[in-house]
């Protein structure tokens, strides 16, 4: 295909396409002539991912490219791709050994992993998501509204129910690139809607005890 065909079915801007091209977030297409180059559907695909990662994730152009980077490294690891897109996996976990050796344990970091191993999870020991739930945590009890492991691990189950559900909708058969661009969207733009749907339930449970 030509950009402009590219460009009406990725609803990407001609102009956005080739600062794409120049930053190489996107590789050149076949040229068919001085100025004039064909695209193929593993264009299409990448763009729609670049386009997630800028426009939904919200990551730099920069960014971007060290994902793509990564990305391509694993492009045969269905299962780290997924994570390399959705924030899940570092870019480089050599770097981040370097960092977890040097630095001071995280707020939080004995319970996170007590909760992981207790549940049986999988879970890269450099998820950034560790960091945030120990955090978490730790500023509950702070408060005086800390949740007892009981507490935790109802809302762990409740999340790996949910987990369950969002690699269900994607189809096993679709490209990796595809598969990734799909789960992005939905886990950054489910979020808001998660929340909602909480709210509603919980607006529903008061009103059912209290009548």
């Amino acid at each position: 295909m030509r950009i402009s065909e590219l460009s009406r079915r990725s609803a990407v801007p001609t102009a956005t396409i080739k600062y794409y091209l120049r930053e190489g977030l996107l590789p050149p297409g076949r040229a068919t002539a001085a100025t004039q180059a064909e695209y193929d559907e593993s264009h299409l695909r990448r763009l729609r991912l670049v386009r997630a990662l800028i426009g939904v994730r919200g990551l730099s152009v920069n960014a971007t490219r060290e994902v793509l980077g990564a990305v391509a490294e694993h492009a045969g690891e269905r299962h780290q791709v997924l994570g390399l897109v959705l924030g899940a996996r570092p870019v480089d976990e050599g770097t981040a050994v370097g960092t977890a050796e040097a630095a001071a344990p995280e707020p939080g970091a004995a319970e996170v992993d007590a909760l992981i191993g207790e549940l049986g999870w999988e879970v890269s020991e450099y998820a950034p998501a560790r960091a945030v739930l120990g955090e978490t945590l730790e500023t509950l009890r702070s408060l005086g509204a800390g949740l007892d492991r009981a507490a935790l691990r109802g809302y762990a189950e409740l999340a790996e129910r949910t987990a369950v559900l969002d690699l269900d909708q994607l189809d096993p058969e679709a490209d990796p690139l595809e598969q990734a661009e799909r789960a992005l969207l939905r886990t950054v733009l489910m979020e808001p809607a998660l929340l909602a749907l909480r709210r509603l339930a919980q607006e529903n449970e008061s009103a059912r005890r209290e009548g």
